[in-house]
């Protein structure tokens, strides 16, 4: 299972709790909590939402860089 540390870092970096963040995704905390904590994968479609929700690259998400920018 992969974990991405990344994903709780930007959501506190925009001042987001996870209650708030699920509101905003439409989903169950329980299961945002699993993405977080590497407990279940995360699907490549959320990678994307949230991708565009903090205006980063999925690759920084991956952690495969230290880049924030969107290559457009």
């Amino acid at each position: 299972m992969a974990y991405y540390p990344r994903l709780r870092d930007l959501r506190e970096d925009h001042d987001l709790t996870q209650d708030q963040l699920v509101e905003i995704l439409k989903m169950h905390k329980t299961t945002y909590t699993n993405y977080e904590q590497g407990k279940r994968e995360i699907p490549f479609e959320l990678v994307i939402r949230l991708a565009k929700l903090y205006k980063v690259s999925i690759d920084y998400i991956a952690g495969l860089t230290q880049n924030t920018k969107i290559h457009e």
